[in-house]
């Protein structure tokens, strides 16, 4: 799948993805996967395929965030509090 950035969001529920090298592709709200396109925001990295747009120009396709960046969002969990509270305890060991 390709990556890119998104460069620009429409309050009419499309946006525009930056890709290195190409022109920007245009994606539609019905082409978002595992996201809201409420929840989206200008600079987030995502992945998807190209395909024909309604005019016949390039479009992005099965539009997601990447999988990096939804792992940052999501909330912590009991085990992954736990986790970082090991790590930090760790952390003051060696000192």
């Amino acid at each position: 799948m390709a990556k890119g950035i998104i460069k620009k969001l429409m309050d009419r529920g499309f946006g525009f993805i930056k890709t290195e090298g190409e022109t920007d592709l245009f994606f539609h709200r019905n082409e978002l996967e595992g996201v809201e396109f409420n929840s989206l925001t200008e600079g987030q990295e995502v992945e998807f395929e190209k395909g024909p747009g309604r005019d016949g120009r390039p479009a992005a396709v099965k539009v997601r965030l990447t999988e990096a960046k939804i792992k940052k969002e999501l909330p912590p969990t009991e085990e992954t509090t736990e986790a970082a509270e090991t790590v930090e305890e760790d952390s003051t060991d060696a000192s």
